[in-house]
């Protein structure tokens, strides 16, 4: 499994002091900077979501982030007209296509895609068509994957929420469901990500998963970087990944 490491939180500490030119000469952290220890710790890429509310990551991280990291930018975002026209611009290696609610915390749950087809089929166009490639972040479920195969989408991410929100039995099922998944999503030729909710301690369930090819993990490294520094923490996660 490769490790995709999502700095949402790193902007949301910044966010919290400074407002207007996140370029002034005392805003910190940097994202940029972030992002670059990632990097050199063993990250296969950068996740950051650009939300319609910009309650954390801002449009010029997004192009500062394309311009100078030297793994891959995977841009999470909503399906929204104004968010698409800066995706085209900037042309992520990576989209991921994630639901979106101004009250939530934090993403809740996996995209309808079946519901939404006739909605999302133009951004999926489009953004294939600008040589992008194109997950859907959705729910464990054949009917989500099916319409995200229809849709064109390369690639899957499983939303990990609930399984990681479980605990006992409850967490074993929803563990099996997620197995359930990534097999018939591979077999439909879609790449397997997965991520929300993974950490130090549930990746020892998550890492027995088959074919999967990334996850993609924010708050937990994150928060552990607080305590061991931001490289540090990348690494041992890197190392929880890759333990037998």
């Amino acid at each position: 499994m490769k490790l995709g490491v999502n700095i949402d939180h790193v902007a949301t500490l910044r966010q919290a002091r400074y407002v207007g030119d996140i370029d002034a000469h005392n805003v910190e952290p940097e994202v940029l900077r972030a992002a670059t220890i990632c990097e050199r710790a063993g990250a296969s890429g950068i996740t950051v979501h650009l939300r319609a509310d910009r309650r954390h990551i801002q449009d010029a991280d997004v192009y500062r982030l394309r311009q100078q990291i030297g793994t891959k930018l995977n841009l999470e975002m909503g399906n929204t007209q104004e968010i698409l026209e800066i995706a085209l611009h900037v042309k992520p290696d990576d989209v991921c296509l994630v639901p979106e609610n101004r009250r939530e915390v934090t993403t809740e749950g996996g995209l309808e895609v079946a519901g939404q087809l006739d909605a999302l089929r133009p951004t999926v166009l489009r953004l294939r068509e600008a040589g992008v490639r194109v997950s859907m972040f959705i729910e464990p479920s054949r009917e989500q994957i099916t319409a995200s195969h229809a849709l064109g989408a390369e690639m899957v991410e499983l939303h990990t929420g609930a399984f990681a929100n479980s605990q006992g039995e409850a967490q074993l099922a929803e563990l099996a469901r997620l197995r359930d998944a990534a097999i018939f999503a591979n077999s439909l030729g879609l790449q397997v990500n997965a991520g929300h909710g993974i950490n130090y301690t549930n990746i020892a369930l998550i890492r027995e998963l088959p074919n999967i090819v990334e996850l993609n993990i924010g708050h937990s490294i994150v928060a552990r970087a607080l305590f061991t520094g931001l490289e540090q923490a990348v690494r041992d996660m890197l190392s929880a990944m890759r333990q037998p």
